[in-house]
């Protein structure tokens, strides 16, 4: 099995981050697959018909995104780690991909073929400069087809972000990467088991990994860069809930409580910060930490601060009275 090795400062520093890089990689490979996940349905719908368009046109495009969508490794030169935290912007992200060089693109995909569970071949790897050529095809389909989306997915992977920061803060890294894959798990006191596969172990550099959220309810990866930088790409949780609103309040606890702190209630099963329910609800601030006031004096609700942010959640009292399942 592959493991992720930490040191104590390495630890310390490790730290949460967005990529527009990964999200698009994800989203292709969504689109050229059958959809079954209801908060990406509207957008499948919107979007697949003119993606698959410009893959008939492009036997490049076409052949590297059947790759990636089929294969155990993922190339690196399209895997690297973001660099800008959850600020980072695609561009940035694209400069290394686009200076890839032929020899380095030509390895990392026949290592994507030799892992494969479908049989490919490079015969559409003709020309030159096929890091510009990738770096132009994920610009196309992140301006034509996630973009306009980006405001929506943004919000859904803030709050997975918010969720783990305040295990992280309330119980420490095991409990923050629960749940993040089928195969991710804390191992001992300085390592992260990232896969069953065998393979070497990596060992993290001092400042720290990156876990970075995306949208796709499935698949995950490590993104490398030499010497000793990496990050973990993992689906967010919650985007079931987000597909059809969350859960609907009882109207007993409305009659109770009051019906927007019923909601507010409700919609912390997932932890959220003030400014995210605020977001969530179309409400202004003042509105939302009001609620949020009175549920934490009467003991539903917890909040716990990371850095300058407080991520509120259930405690086992609001649990209870909300009749839902803990997050």
């Amino acid at each position: 099995m592959v493991m992720l090795r930490l040191s104590s400062m390495a630890l310390s520093r490790s730290r949460f981050a967005l990529s527009p890089l990964a999200e698009t990689l994800g989203s292709m490979s969504v689109l050229v697959k059958p959809c079954s996940d209801p908060w990406l349905g509207p957008w499948y719908g919107r979007h697949r018909a003119a993606f698959l368009a410009v893959l008939d046109a492009d036997s490049f495009a076409r052949g590297l995104v059947e790759l990636i969508s089929s294969t155990k490794y993922l190339p690196g030169y399209i895997t690297l780690p973001p660099s800008g935290g959850m600020r980072t912007a695609l561009d940035d992200e694209l400069a290394p991909v686009a200076a890839a060089s032929d020899a380095a693109v030509r390895a990392d995909l026949e290592a994507a073929v030799a892992h494969s569970w479908k049989r490919h071949d490079l015969g559409w790897l003709t020309g030159h400069g096929w890091g510009a050529r990738t770096a132009g095809l994920f610009r196309y389909t992140w301006e034509a087809h996630i973009l306009a989306d980006w405001p929506r997915r943004r919000a859904l992977l803030e709050r997975d972000v918010s969720h783990r920061a305040g295990l992280l803060a309330a119980y420490g890294w095991p409990r923050a990467l629960q749940q993040m894959n089928r195969r991710s798990a804390w191992v001992g006191a300085d390592a992260i088991r990232f896969s069953h596969q065998p393979g070497p172990d990596r060992v993290v550099g001092e400042d720290g990994m990156l876990f970075v959220p995306v949208c796709v309810t499935s698949g995950t990866w490590l993104a490398e860069e030499p010497p000793a930088r990496y990050a973990l790409v993992y689906p967010a949780r919650g985007s079931a809930a987000e597909a059809t609103g969350g859960p609907r309040p009882a109207r007993a606890l409305e009659r109770l409580i009051g019906t927007g702190r019923a909601a507010v209630l409700h919609e912390l099963e997932r932890p959220a910060t003030s400014t995210e329910l605020a977001r969530h609800f179309g409400q202004s601030l003042g509105t939302v930490g009001g609620h949020l006031a009175v549920l934490r004096d009467a003991g539903l609700v917890t909040g716990t601060r990371v850095g300058r942010r407080v991520v509120y959640r259930r405690t086992g009292a609001g649990d209870a009275l909300a009749g839902d399942a803990p997050a």
